[in-house]
């Protein structure tokens, strides 16, 4: 119950944060004392593993010594020389015994020993011998780690020579307990020498620990694989210790290990005086915290709690009360903000109400308070038992005004409109209401149809005369979309956008008032399953790639070829593009598609030139593609991709996509041009830009209009447009393309009025991308007086 305070929370609070920035650093510090502690531990088993490899180096160096000293003694090559085994018996224990060596043999030239100091009892052993005598009589010593009864030795080989090899003296000591107490003391690291057996057990020869831990050790090892890590972690006599593992020998019976370990515990324990003292310190912090804070506190609750009762006054409405906390610091700043306040309260109230539900602009309900009138009127007719009905009006043509007179402009026309729409229900019961930029509503109570379409007709004349604002005179239209209750909706919301679907209906049909109808949401729901379809068509691979070739029409030649995309429906079979080309590019869609022709025709320009066949491929963009910023960078991604140059293709671009929006389509194109790609202008002459702009742009061909070539035989005005638009493009320095070419006469006109380049069902029909390369390798170039291959035959 406490804490509900102020004063027990902001306790709390200091309490918290202290022990959360202490609980922070002491587990900051921890951990970095532990990580550190390990990386050290890492370190010194690193280091203490080369000083160990290092002793049994100089260990061997010494028997290597030894053992050549011994071979080169006169006295003992001609006891060798004449088989005295006794003097070599004798010589061999005196010299071992000088140099340490546990183990010295003399193996004869039939590969057998002929003087041991030590019996041999492993078979495993004398073999080793024999592997290091047949290394040392290639390379002139050997020596290596080999196990000797399951405990592993170090032993060299030295050659007897005289000066011919008579003999080998082998020297081995062991890797024992005063190996691993001097690297103990060299290190301060524990040594043990594990060895296992066939079985898989491990148990322990040698090590510098105690009895104790030794014996713990050797419990540890039970849970070992037959072949453990080179380095890990084991828990030895509660101690945690840290080792690394290294193979010293091995033989079919027994694998002899090195582990090297080193105590986590002891290097973490010079640390721990430092976590105690921590300890301690976040005490005494906290037991701080606790006594400043509720001092602190006590001087900032006792005014708030004079606050809270004079806002509990401002809460009942009763605004008389007066604030007597004469103070300097934040709060006296409070009361008299209270003070203020109160002023302004019943203000804005009012405010708030009016901003919540009116239009600032026309000062017309807006879309909440409209949504408000709509019930009341659906709920008025339902209890009468008549209609109501909803109008929404969108005004045509007023972007243009924001664009091209400006917002001010704007918004002084939305005033005039609202006045006007005022005017038309002056005197009935319709409420008008603004619902967002230039869209009106108006709710019709207790009407019928018929009067509702009256209304609607009569706003609609009135909106054919112009509106004059500032020696501006501004044409405007609208349309009007009908919904009512009860045949459309039950309540404001599906009225509302009832309406509004009607309403963009009528501005899509040209009709300037529509009464909602089912069948006009059936549409929107075709669009969708439309857009739906073409994206699983993407997905499945139902669109197909197409080619219809391009050639030189002065001789035939076969110099490129146009991507034309077709749909390949599962159920409805082949769609052309008329049917679903200009819903992608009203959907946005196109760029995808577009992004896939590019995708397949690079691919297919690869599989050309691989055949030999060096053909330019024209591909069509459409005014979206132009708006695209991020469009060179993703055909150069394409062209990357598939290993073909820019080079080979030619991107053909309409006269009107260009001037939806010239400024980025102008972008564009020069960046695409900048990759060295082709731009042509296809269907020339349809379009409705101006050849100053025309001739700013970075294309390189024109290509003639086929609605111009097709006719151009019997209309003599064809003709002259076709010959105009060949010598303009040559004049401008660019390549004429004709399509359309179905005749041989409209070939050979074509080629009289020097047209570069032609296309048509006269050459061939567009065929399946994998085809062309077949039909090139046929096509035969050759005068109109031939009749062309056939892309089918």
């Amino acid at each position: 119950m406490r804490l509900r305070s102020l004063e027990s929370r902001i306790v709390a609070l200091f309490l918290v944060l202290v022990l959360i920035v202490q609980l922070a650093g002491f587990i900051a510090i921890h951990t970095g004392i532990n990580e550190n502690a390990r990386k050290a531990v890492a370190n010194e088993l690193v280091i203490g593993e080369r000083v160990f490899l290092r002793l049994m180096q100089q260990n061997a160096d010494n028997l290597v010594t030894g053992a050549r000293v011994l071979a080169l003694d006169y006295g003992f090559r001609q006891a060798v020389g004449s088989d005295d085994n006794e003097t070599i018996t004798s010589v061999l224990e005196n010299h071992g015994a000088r140099i340490g060596a546990t183990l010295t043999l003399l193996i004869g030239i039939d590969r057998e020993i002929k003087a041991t100091t030590a019996t041999l009892t492993s078979a495993g052993f004398k073999q080793s011998i024999l592997a290091l005598v047949e290394e040392a009589d290639h390379s002139g010593s050997a020596n290596g780690v080999r196990l000797v009864d399951d405990k592993p030795y170090r032993i060299v080989v030295i050659p007897v020579k005289a000066p011919q090899t008579i003999g080998w003296v082998a020297m081995a000591f062991p890797i024992d307990q005063q190996l691993i107490n001097d690297m103990h003391e060299l290190s301060s690291l524990q040594v043990a020498i594990v060895s296992r057996d066939q079985a898989g057990a491990w148990t322990t020869k040698e090590s510098t620990f105690t009895t104790t831990e030794a014996a713990n050790l050797s419990e540890r090892l039970q849970d070992f694989p037959p072949a453990p890590a080179n380095f890990g972690v084991l828990n030895i006599a509660g101690n945690e210790y840290s080792y690394r593992n290294r193979v010293l020998a091995a033989n079919e019976e027994h694998v002899a290990n090195v582990l090297l370990l080193q105590s986590i515990n002891a290097a973490v324990a010079p640390y721990d005086r430092l976590q105690l003292t921590l300890l301690i310190l976040t005490a005494i912090c906290t037991l701080l915290a606790v006594f400043f804070s509720k001092v602190a506190v006590r001087r900032i609750t006792g005014p708030l709690r004079e606050l809270t009762e004079i806002a509990k006054q401002l809460g009942k409405g009763d605004y008389e009360g007066r604030l007597e906390i004469r103070r300097k610091d934040e709060i006296g700043e409070l009361a008299r903000a209270f003070d203020s306040m109160r002023d302004d309260i019943s203000r804005r109230e009012f405010e708030t109400n009016r901003l919540a539900y009116w239009d600032t602009l026309t000062n017309l309900p807006n879309r909440p308070q409209c949504v408000k009138l709509i019930s009341a009127a659906v709920e008025q007719a339902d209890k009468a038992g008549g209609h109501c009905y909803v109008l929404i009006l969108n005004l045509d043509r007023f972007k243009n005004v924001n664009d091209v007179l400006g917002h001010q402009i704007g918004d002084d026309l939305l005033r005039k409109v609202a006045e006007r729409l005022k005017e038309q229900l002056d005197g009935g019961t319709g409420q008008l209401a603004r619902l967002e930029g230039d869209e009106f509503a108006i709710v019709l109570p207790l009407t019928n149809l018929r009067a509702c379409q009256m209304v609607a007709q009569q706003i609609l004349i009135s909106l054919e005369q112009p509106i004059s604002l500032d020696d501006q005179t501004v044409d405007l239209g609208a349309g009007i979309g009908i919904a009512g209750f009860p045949e459309h909706g039950t309540d404001a919301e599906a009225l509302v956008s009832h309406a509004e679907i009607a309403m963009y209906a009528a501005k899509k049909s040209g009709n300037e008032a529509v009464v909602y109808h089912p069948a006009i949401d059936k549409s929107s729901d075709q669009n969708l399953s439309l857009l739906s379809e073409l994206r699983h068509a993407i997905e499945n691979n139902e669109f197909r790639l197409q080619m219809q070739p391009k050639i030189l029409l002065d001789s035939g030649e076969v110099v490129g070829a146009e991507a034309l995309i077709r749909w390949v429906h599962p159920e409805r079979g082949m769609i052309f593009p008329d049917d679903f080309i200009p819903f992608a590019e009203k959907s946005g869609f196109i760029r995808t598609m577009t992004l896939w022709i590019l995708e397949q025709s690079a691919a297919l320009c690869s599989q050309l030139i691989a055949r030999g066949l060096h053909l330019k491929i024209s591909i069509n963009l459409s005014t979206r593609d132009l708006l695209d910023q991020d469009l060179p960078h993703k055909f150069a991604a394409i062209l990357q991709r598939h290993q073909v140059t820019a080079q080979s293709f030619c991107l053909e671009i309409t006269e009107s996509a260009i001037m939806d929006d010239p400024v980025r389509a102008l972008q564009t194109l020069e960046r695409l041009h900048a990759m060295n790609v082709e731009l042509s202008i296809d269907d020339f002459g349809t379009g409705y830009s101006s050849l100053a702009y025309l001739k700013r742009l970075p294309v390189d061909e024109l290509k003639i209009d086929k609605s111009f070539v097709m006719n151009m035989e019997h209309d003599r005005d064809d003709a002259q447009i076709v010959r105009s638009t060949i010598d303009l493009g040559h004049n401008m320095g660019l390549r004429v393309v004709a399509e359309g070419i179905e005749s041989k006469e409209a070939w050979s006109l074509l080629e009289a009025m020097g047209c570069d380049q032609g296309q048509g069902y006269l050459i061939s029909k567009p065929m399946p991308a994998e085809q062309l390369a077949d039909w090139v390798e046929r096509w035969v170039p050759s005068s109109r007086s031939v009749t062309p291959i056939n892309a089918t035959s």
